[in-house]
């Protein structure tokens, strides 16, 4: 449990981090190019490549994610009991008031 929260608070940071050092580095000349373009232009560059680079994190994110053994978490025993029993009971209680409409008509 732990490694999945630690692999969560890592992507979120760079979910913060990347864009905005995308931004800060566009705006401050230090990436190459970058002190050719207009105001506009560097404008719109930075921000289409900050917003790119989100999604290049949940991407990562997510590859992470289905890269994880899938027997590796087991479903806690006490909990699938009470969700099974709680699924019977409703069940049963729907049955019940659907012959007791039944009777009523």
């Amino acid at each position: 449990m732990a490694g999945v929260i630690t692999k969560f608070f890592i992507t979120s940071m760079l979910m913060w981090i990347v864009p905005v050092a995308i931004l800060y580095g566009f705006n401050h000349n230090l990436l190459p190019g970058s002190a050719n373009l207009s105001p506009h232009s560097l404008t719109l560059v930075s921000g289409f490549i900050a917003v790119i680079s989100v999604n290049v994190v949940i991407g990562f994110y997510i590859y992470m994610a289905m890269k994880e053994p899938s027997n590796k978490h087991e479903p806690d025993p006490a909990f699938l009991a009470e969700a099974k029993a709680s699924v019977s009971q409703s069940t049963s209680q729907a049955e019940d008031s659907s012959i007791s409409e039944k009777k009523k008509e």
